[in-house]
This record gives structure tokens, C-alpha cells and sequence, in this order.
């Protein structure tokens, strides 16, 4: 079983090496991605990582009411910071999941503790930046989890919303470990973090594109209404296996957009010196993917399943070497971009994502009434 496996890993060999036994059994590809890290941001991303991978656990069991999410979650976010004894909290939380929970993600909340003894280890900053994630995390979660439906969100402007709460805010987050690790990346914090946001907004669309059938046979769907209205088509209406070329000119529009958002992932991956050479990987690998994906989708868009357009095991060991080679040079990572999207449907972003009405917040975060009455 894996429960007492990794519980006989984690007493042995302490916090450090629970984190790295479960971390490939919650997420192949942060596995791959968070080693290439130089070893101070590698634990804090990891943990960070699985912190965020255990909220996500508690608002999406399905056992679990809106009412008792928030609760669960509150008490999440007061577990992390010490404001309750985080023991006590997984020990009650644990034996509530239901097996339609990932045995992993079970495991996970049950060794919260744990993982915790790693948080509390980190810098002052590194906490900080954790926890402001997972407050905004948890908060936007359940927000959108408690009316989401076969109907979509209402618009394009909602789903970047939506990205935010569960991406761009890890884009921040990551910025912000990424600059406590090397402060003279400071003087750049503002474009970084614009470009972390819509650097998350790609990946997170990627992803809702392509498991939008797993969402639908469970009665959630993050597609924009307003998008495939324009194209005539009901979201509440579609079936897998059964689109029409309406609903392939709504697709091949986000598909479009995502790409655009992937390019200013890829300007933010520039802006880090080459001498952060693994920083630089470990986004590339995440952004290889995601446009190896988009392709996929762009030559499938009939598909009826997410395994249709999973990226080959070739593919990504073709990605990595690739970008081993280039790394390190900008004008060679534009070319191998342009090559891996060609082709590839590209729809201007709005103008919010290029200027913001409040100058003290992002887009898509000041369209989000949480924080725009905080701030």
C-alpha cells in the first residue's frame, strides 16, 4: 500500500525525502521540471508545489459539500501558517476522502505535517510568497467551484479570472521565489510579474482544452460561453465525438489565445539571465509541452478524450534535448519556439493583459473584487 510506504520513507529519512518520494506520484510533469532547479529553490518550490496540490485536493472531493470546503480550506490555510495544530487538522481531514481521491493525494494531506516541517524551514520571503498563493488559491477555487456547470463561465474575461486563482498566482509565486533567490532580478519585478501571470494563464488553458471532456462527464466545464456563442454553439449541448466546425472555429480561437499567452511565457523565460540556466529549463519543458499540446489539439479538434492529445514520451525527451542545446541562448530559443508553433492559430490578447485601469494591481487580478476592494 502506499500510505505505509511512504510514511516508512519519510520517518527514515526525514521531511526532505517525503517530499521527494510523493512529488512523482501527484505530478509527472513537476517531477521532471522542478529537479532541473538549483537546490535552494528546489525545496521551495516543492513544497510550495505539494501545499498548493493538497489545497486542490480538499476542492475537488467530491464527497466533500461547498459549505465543508470552505470550512476545510480555511482551516488549510490556518494549518500552513500555525494557527491550528496541523496534526490534529490532517489526522480529523484524511479519513474523509473518498477513494475517488488519488491514493497519492490521500497520502498527502494525511503527511500535511510533514510537508509542513519543510515550510517552516524556509525563509521569511519564501513563506510569505507560499502562503499569499494559497490564500488566493483557496479563496478563487471555491468562488468559481461553487457555481461552475455544463453552462461554462460567462466569458473569456472570466476564465482569465479563473487562470489567475489557479496559475497566474503560482506564476507570482514562483517570481517570487525566483527573486529571493536572486535579488538583483528586483529592478524587473513588475514586467516578470505580468508576464508570470499570462505565463500561468497559457499553461492553465492548454489544460482546460485538453481535459475538457474528463470536465464535462463530471459536470464542469471551463470553457467560455460568450466565445462559443459567437460561433453558435451551447456549451450545455455538446457531446465528445459529436462537434461541428462551429464548435472547431470556437476551439481553434482558444487555441489561439492560449499560444499568444504561451509567446509571453516564453519572453518571460528570456528575461532570466542564462546563467540561471535550470530556473530557464524548468520553464521550458513546461512551455514545450503546452505548445506540443496546442498542436495536438490543433490537429485534432474532433477529439472525444484527453489520451488523444497527450504528448508522445518521444516528444518530450525530443523537447528536453532541444532546449538542453539552446538553453542558454535567446535568439535559438525564438527560433525553436516559432518552429514548435507554426502553424499554430495565434488570437491577439485584450488589451487589459498590456495595461491595467489599476496601476497597482495586474490583469486578470484587478477584474477580481476580492482584491481590488483589499488593495
Amino acid at each position: 500500500m502506499l500510505e505505509p510506504q511512504l510514511a516508512s520513507v519519510a520517518s527514515e529519512s526525514g521531511a526532505d525525502a517525503y517530499q521527494n518520494a510523493i512529488l512523482p506520484k501527484v505530478s509527472r510533469t513537476f517531477a521532471l521540471t522542478i529537479p532541473q532547479l538549483p537546490p535552494p529553490l528546489r525545496r521551495a518550490v516543492t513544497n510550495a508545489y505539494l501545499l498548493c496540490r493538497a489545497a486542490d485536493t480538499i476542492e475537488d472531493e467530491p464527497a466533500f459539500s461547498a459549505e465543508e470546503k470552505r470550512r476545510y480550506e480555511d482551516a488549510f490555510i490556518d494549518a500552513v501558517t500555525g494557527r491550528i495544530d496541523a496534526q490534529r487538522f490532517s489526522a480529523e481531514l484524511a479519513p474523509l476522502f473518498s477513494q475517488r481521491t488519488l491514493e497519492a493525494e490521500r497520502d498527502l494531506v494525511s503527511q500535511l505535517p510533514l510537508v509542513l516541517q519543510v515550510t517552516q524551514s524556509l525563509g521569511p520571503a519564501q513563506r510569505m510568497a507560499i502562503v499569499n498563493c494559497l490564500k488566493v488559491m483557496s479563496h478563487g477555487m471555491h468562488d468559481f467551484q461553487r457555481n461552475v456547470g455544463l453552462h461554462g463561465l460567462d466569458t473569456l474575461r472570466d476564465m482569465d479570472c479563473y487562470c489567475y486563482c489557479v496559475a497566474g498566482v503560482v506564476g507570482e509565486m514562483l517570481t517570487e521565489l525566483l527573486i529571493d533567490f536572486d535579488p538583483t532580478l528586483a529592478s524587473q519585478r513588475e514586467p516578470l510579474m505580468r508576464m508570470a501571470i499570462s505565463f500561468g494563464q497559457g499553461l492553465q488553458m492548454t489544460n482546460i482544452l485538453k481535459d475538457q471532456w474528463e470536465d464535462y462527464s463530471r459536470g464542469v466545464c471551463w470553457l467560455p460561453q460568450d466565445v462559443f456563442t459567437r460561433y453558435g454553439v451551447r456549451l450545455e449541448g455538446l457531446q465528445a465525438g459529436q462537434q461541428d466546425a462551429n464548435y472547431a472555429g470556437a476551439l481553434t480561437e482558444l487555441i489561439g489565445v492560449a499560444h499568444a499567452h504561451l509567446r509571453n511565457a516564453l519572453e518571460y523565460t528570456l528575461m532570466i539571465p542564462a546563467k540561471h540556466a535550470g530556473f530557464r529549463r524548468f520553464c521550458l519543458w513546461s512551455i514545450g509541452l503546452a505548445v506540443l499540446t496546442l498542436r495536438k489539439l490543433q490537429k485534432n479538434l474532433d477529439f472525444s478524450a484527453g489520451a488523444q492529445v497527450k504528448v508522445s514520451r518521444r516528444a518530450v525527451a525530443y523537447t528536453i534535448a532541444l532546449t538542453r542545446l539552446t538553453g542558454k541562448y535567446n535568439t535559438g530559443l525564438r527560433w525553436l519556439f516559432a518552429a514548435a508553433a507554426h502553424k499554430l492559430p495565434l488570437t491577439p490578447l485584450s488589451a487589459e493583459w498590456s495595461s491595467s485601469p489599476h496601476t497597482h494591481l495586474i490583469w486578470p487580478k484587478s477584474a477580481i473584487s476580492y482584491f481590488a476592494e483589499t488593495a
